[in-house]
């Protein structure tokens, strides 16, 4: 699935098979969740920031200044967040909302948002229980002192969600989307990524010294000896892991990872040490076969971990819990997780206020819950049908462009077409809201409350395997999340109702705005099944070739041609974008932008758009377009970001534009601009 995910980057998550758009990633896991109100924005009257341009800029030598380069000069990045702007400002107002929705259910003793939200803010507690609530756990591990107990110890780490040599998911089969598969993948890695532990760029190379600093010091404070030598070894445990771990371009391939084995064959992936056969059948004894999406790697972990000293693997295991749980223990745990997680990876001065701490716990706990609560207050149920006639005019847009593609052939055509027809839009909320009815919140229980909610959720995910998609559940894109996403398996186009709000989504804003905003987003949706992933899924969700040969040859040249394209761009002195890794998103940025642009011009039916101070239609579409990815980044987040994330940063994205004529017609820009590119170098693909 692709996606826009905002909430995929805060998180650290992102699920196979689905597309975000806002994807405003941040490394991984442990850098907090957005929260809210810092100054607002001032919109102009007809949905754009005049002000925050920069008419000194020509538009034709560096378009992203030119929209929003004043905003971008004189907007401090906020000491809490690791970037700012748009959506991500737009989520931090939804937050506000949310606190309030929870200051109120704790007001009821009954309610379990409110339980969850309090146990959160009760430091006074945290601070005098210390390591007591972790410590039978952790004594558990240091307690092992036979390698075949470790099987059993990660088993349970693995419910807790503190992570363990391989990772779980639970998602559509690929090739048999009516049902859920039980997927596995590479792990391991405290840092996430492999390039944090290989790349020699000294960015990088700062960031493991700082990581094996971090590590020792959680050890200090949690009272353990030879704090120095025991990371190091941790480290070099996770080095070796790395190194066999799949470079993201093969990670984040649908096809190569499609690999079924059964409970049978898992035999083989395991050791003495590592069981994992055994830990799939506690994990999910119900289940007959599993998706092992990098078997090479998961193979050779295992046999790392066989191998590595039980002293080592029971340090990862005590770091990991402590850095998994640290929102849940006393400060000085927190701050020390933070400092690496949030400040030496992202550059993020300071955490969050306790309260948006608060506030991301009990919407990851109760995420329907929240989602609910947020919409009966904030939605206004006219827009789903606003959207909805978006949706439509976007495809049917699309519809007529394949009849026009000199690419593709004739069978194909009617394929494409049938599988724009069966897109379906899931608009502000779910049909039906998760039961939470078993999980219990304790008002004066953090820890309790955090390993409840991890051990709930985990078990919610096992019990799907290998019974018939939920086609209604949401996922982690809840109602209250600033997001969009596609799902290429059941051909489904999701838009959250905090998604749907001014500035992203203002009826009353210009069309020409609108359009090259959130319609230019509904459109990026849309032609995620048409990337180069959803692609290879046809007309009923299932991962299959259903291209002719010619087909294949012509989309796959006008992808390796935005590929190079956007590999010549530097992000950083020394780092270039990846072009390869960032493919799909950046085809459906493309995509997207263009099918909006003809959207837009079919609403002027013939006559020329009005003139807004100075401003043609036209103009204020690609201004639209660039404002809505107004984002300003602090240089340690956008190095994680381009070494860890599938989109391309935004400024990146708003150079879409370079590819699409009308653009170049909009602003005059002419051979000499530095943006300039001769129309024959300009890709098209949708």
């Amino acid at each position: 699935m692709r996606s826009f995910s905002l909430a995929a980057l805060l998180a650290g998550t992102m699920l196979p098979g689905v597309a975000m758009v806002c994807a405003q990633e941040v490394p991984p896991a442990r850098v907090p969740a957005p929260a809210p109100t810092h100054a607002k924005a001032q919109i102009g009257t007809f949905g754009f920031d005049e002000a925050g341009m920069d008419r000194s800029v020509k538009p034709g030598d560096d378009f992203f200044a030119y929209a929003v380069g004043t905003w971008y000069k004189n907007t401090p990045i906020p000491a809490d967040k690791p970037a700012w702007g748009s959506y991500i400002q737009l989520q931090d107002e939804t937050d506000t909302r949310i606190r309030g929705l929870l200051q109120a259910a704790q007001a009821d003793p009954a309610n379990k948002l409110g339980r969850a939200y309090a146990s959160y803010l009760d430091t006074s507690r945290v601070e005098a229980l210390g390591l007591e609530p972790i410590r039978p756990w952790l004594d558990r591990i240091k307690g092992l002192n036979d390698r075949k107990g470790y099987s059993a110890l990660v088993a349970d780490a693995d419910e807790m969600k503190i992570g363990g040599p391989v990772a779980y998911w639970v998602w559509q089969d690929d090739r048999q989307p009516t049902r859920a598969m039980l997927m596995i993948e590479q792990a391991g890695l405290g840092m996430g990524d492999r390039s944090l532990y290989l790349s020699q760029d000294p960015g990088v190379v700062a960031i493991r010294t700082a990581y094996t600093a971090h590590l020792a010091r959680l050890l200090t404070l949690a009272g353990e000896p030879d704090a120095d030598a025991r990371a190091q070894a941790v480290m070099a445990l996770e080095t070796e892991i790395a190194n066999v771990h799949w470079v993201r371009e093969d990670a984040i391939d649908m096809v190569k990872t499609y690999h079924k084995f059964t409970i049978a064959q898992t035999a083989d992936f395991s050791t003495p040490t590592f069981d994992f056969q055994a830990i799939l059948k506690c994990h999910a004894p119900r289940v007959t076969e599993v998706q092992i999406r990098e078997p090479s790697a998961v193979k050779s972990i295992a046999a790392i971990v066989d191998k590595a000293p039980l002293a080592v693997l029971k340090d990862q295991l005590l770091l990991r819990s402590l850095d998994g749980f640290s929102e849940a223990l006393p400060e000085r745990i927190e701050n020390e997780s933070f400092a690496f997680f949030g400040t030496a990876l992202a550059g993020t001065p300071q955490q969050p206020l306790r309260w948006r701490r608060a506030a991301a716990f009990a919407t990851d706990a109760l995420r329907d819950e929240v989602g609910k609560a947020y919409v009966a207050r904030y939605f206004p149920p006219r827009y789903k049908a606003e959207l909805t006639q978006l949706v439509d005019n976007m495809k049917a847009v699309l519809h007529d462009r394949i009849d026009r593609l000199e690419w593709m052939q004739h069978e194909t055509k009617l394929r494409a077409k049938e599988k724009l027809r069966r897109l379906t839009v899931r608009i502000g909320y779910p049909d039906k809201w998760r039961d939470y009815s078993t999980l219990e919140m304790r008002a004066d229980d953090r820890f309790g409350n955090r390993v409840r909610a991890n051990r709930f959720d985990f078990r919610y995910m096992m019990d799907r395997a290998s019974e018939p998609t939920r086609s209604w559940e949401w996922g982690y894109v809840g109602a209250h999340v600033v997001d969009a996403n596609a799902n290429y398996n059941l051909l489904q186009l999701t838009f959250p109702a905090a998604f749907l709000q001014a500035p992203n989504f203002d009826p009353g804003a210009d069309p020409a705005i609108n359009y090259g905003a959130v319609g230019a987003i509904v459109a990026h949706e849309i032609t995620h099944n048409f990337d180069n992933t959803g692609a290879k899924y046809n007309e009923d969700g299932i991962q299959t070739n259903w291209w002719t040969p010619q087909d294949v040859e012509a989309f796959e040249a006008a992808g390796n041609a935005l590929v190079a394209q956007y590999d010549k761009y530097e992000v950083l002195p020394g780092l270039n974008a990846n072009g390869r890794v960032s493919l799909g998103e950046n085809i459906s940025d493309l995509a997207g932008l263009t099918i909006a642009f003809e959207a837009y011009e079919r609403t002027l039916g013939g006559k020329p758009a009005p003139v807004i101070n100075g401003l043609t239609g036209e103009q204020r579409f690609f201004l639209g377009w660039a404002q809505f990815f107004r984002i300003k980044p602090r240089d340690e987040y956008l190095r994680q970001y381009v070494r860890t994330w599938q989109h391309s940063p935004d400024r990146l994205r708003v150079l879409t534009v370079r590819n699409i004529d009308a653009w170049y017609k909009a602003f005059d820009v002419k051979p000499g601009d530095k943006l300039y590119l001769p129309p024959e170098q300009r890709v098209k693909v949708w």
